[in-house]
């Protein structure tokens, strides 16, 4: 059966309505609670806006206590900005709050806002060595009952036993994400499940098909590692494929001007690029990376997606600009109509 999540990503233009958007969030969050989607994702960004609650550790912690049923993941957590020592107390406390409703999704941090390291005073070039030995930390952390001692290139660590501990064991559940078919693969390799970015279906199809076959040629679940896998996609529903473009296309198109200006702005700063892009990718194209439509439409869409096996879809319901009312309105839709089609025994109709 394929689940279906939201990924709450909520932008603002303005410091006067970081407040207004952080309040709608928490209220999203509730309906999703109530309409019951599987996961809340949760992002981290910081100092540009684009989502506002900037921290997921923090934010979770606040949703913990205003849902009931929901589990609350990190897509991702930008691992390579913290100390992990500190991350894992604080996701070991959050895994107590949430009652084990908790996904740890773990990723180096972003390839495309500069500004994120230079505010934390690491260099961009370090993010993914960073992210790796961090990684490392954070679990022996959780599954070192009488500590450990840690050497290596960025943390020297004598670490006391971590208290808490965490509520989840051996350690809370732990995911992590693959921006790339290499990276996809690699995991495969390792016979773990990913959280695929951004991609048409076409590139969905075929990277599912190279990380099913790593996963066999390694001798690994399939079926397990797939199940625990997720594809991201941006969802507008409406009453009618019209009414859906009408809303949808506008803010969506609206949501990668902002991020192009963005870069476009560090770039004219700076001079640094930290991702070359020839021509445009998947992730900001109307046809590719928007799914837009009534219920029925979506729900085509969706069968395409429950074909190639993977086990859930990250859906973005709030796209760049996009009122909090026209959100909720698509949240509903995409629950009360598209999401029971795949409940049931049959395809979707």
């Amino acid at each position: 059966m394929l689940r279906f999540s939201n990924f709450l990503f909520p932008e603002s233009r303005s410091p006067e309505t970081d407040g207004q958007v952080i309040r709608e969030s928490v209220a999203e969050a509730r309906l999703c609670d109530e309409l019951g989607y599987d996961v809340l994702w949760l992002a981290e960004h910081h100092f540009d806006g684009n989502c506002i609650y900037i921290d997921p550790v923090t934010f979770a912690a606040a949703l913990s206590q205003v849902t009931t049923r929901i589990k609350l993941g990190f897509a991702v957590a930008q691992v390579s900005l913290h100390h992990p020592m500190r991350l894992a107390e604080q996701i070991s406390v959050l895994d107590h709050l949430t009652g084990g409703r908790l996904i740890v999704g773990l990723g180096r941090g972003t390839a495309y806002n500069v500004y994120e390291y230079q505010g934390y005073g690491i260099d961009w070039q370090e993010a993914g060595p960073r992210y790796e030995e961090a990684e490392q930390v954070m679990l022996r952390a959780w599954t070192s009952p009488e500590g450990f001692e840690h050497q290596g290139r960025f943390w020297q660590l004598k670490a006391p036993p971590l208290r808490p501990v965490p509520l989840t064991r051996p350690h809370p559940y732990v995911l992590r994400a693959a921006s790339s078919e290499e990276g996809a693969l690699h995991l495969a390799a390792r016979g773990q499940p990913f959280m695929m970015n951004v991609q048409s279906i076409e590139t969905t199809r075929d990277r599912l098909e190279k990380y099913k076959a790593t996963l066999a040629a390694g001798g690994h679940d399939v079926q397990a590692a797939l199940a625990e896998s997720w594809v991201w996609r941006n969802i507008v529903v409406a009453e009618t494929d019209a009414e859906a473009e009408r809303v949808g296309i506008p803010a969506f198109e609206a949501m990668q001007d902002q991020r192009r200006a963005l870069r476009e702005k560090v770039y004219a700063e700076q001079g640094v690029r930290m991702v070359k892009e020839t021509v445009p990718p998947a992730r900001v194209q109307v046809d590719k990376a928007l799914i837009c439509g009534s219920p029925a439409t979506v729900a085509q869409k969706m069968a395409e997606i429950d074909a190639t096996g993977v086990g859930g879809v990250i859906g973005s319901f709030r796209l760049g600009p996009m009122p909090a009312e026209v959100a909720a309105h698509s949240l509903r839709l995409f629950a009360e109509q598209v999401a029971p089609r795949f409940r049931s025994a049959g395809p979707p109709g």
